[in-house]
């Protein structure tokens, strides 16, 4: 069984972001990049599926600038995952151009292919829609928010969340894409032996433009980026519980204006 786990590097969320001078995106320059939280959850429970099915194997695929996306995936290849392919594109690639690359490299890979798991949305842009359009490329069936997994010979049962609370239960065939959310597990951590062994295991490079995938396919543009103003200095207000109600209610009325 030859299973694959998309991952991609993402800003630090304790990193300080600044705007590019152009305003289109952000500066990366300074900037602490990690694999997507949402990620993790996807490559531990790929590595869970190896190891319930002996003779398995766990890809771990990445899209964007090579020399410095490569460094996620030398995490999941610490964690556990047997080999990568870093798909060497632009800063400001699209979600479905990113899809398509993602398709095309998984297609071309020999093997029977099984699961392809990828994280729910990646937290710098919440777009959530990779998976889905990854899935529409490769012709197999998907499911997002994934909080629990199993695998029963040529079909998977999943349960995902929906609106309301609720818990829906899906059965695919394989190979599928499964996408997963907070709750599926509790991604290990890199060992030490892991990190070394990472260090020699297989990556394999491959060019956007050799997907099929040309840049005037990336459709998605941004312009006008600004930073969230400064919040407003935090005000105390002091004395008897009384007094403070009378002038919380005063600064309501006459300064913040909403009521």
């Amino acid at each position: 069984m030859k299973i694959f786990v998309c991952v991609k590097q993402v800003p630090d969320t304790e990193t300080k972001i600044k705007i590019n001078a152009e305003k289109n995106g952000i500066d990366t320059n300074g900037i602490k990049w990690v694999m997507n939280p949402y990620d993790e959850f996807a490559v531990e429970e790929a590595l869970k599926l190896k190891q319930a099915n002996a003779g398995s194997t766990v890809t771990a695929v990445s899209l964007g600038p090579k020399k410095r996306v490569v460094d996620s995936l030398r995490t999941a290849l610490a964690m556990g995952a047997d080999d990568a392919i870093v798909i060497d594109a632009p800063e400001n690639i699209d979600c479905n151009a990113t899809a398509k690359a993602l398709a095309a490299a998984i297609s071309q890979e020999e093997g029977d292919h099984s699961v392809i798991f990828t994280g729910k949305l990646a937290i710098d842009d919440n777009a959530a829609s990779v998976s889905q359009m990854m899935a529409e490329y490769l012709k197999v069936p998907h499911t997002t928010v994934v909080t629990k997994f199993d695998h029963e010979g040529d079909k998977v049962v999943v349960e995902r969340e929906v609106e309301g609370g609720s818990k829906e239960v899906v059965q695919m065939s394989t190979p599928a894409v499964v996408a997963a959310n907070k709750g599926l597990n509790m991604p290990r951590y890199a060992s030490l032996p892991g990190i070394m062994k990472a260090k020699k295991k297989p990556v394999k490079e491959l060019e956007f433009s050799a997907l099929g995938v040309a840049d005037d396919q990336i459709k998605v543009q941004f312009k006008n980026f600004e930073l969230p103003a400064e919040k407003p200095a935090c005000k105390m207000i002091e004395g008897e519980a009384a007094a403070q109600a009378s002038e919380l209610a005063k600064l309501l009325r006459e300064e913040a204006k909403v009521i």
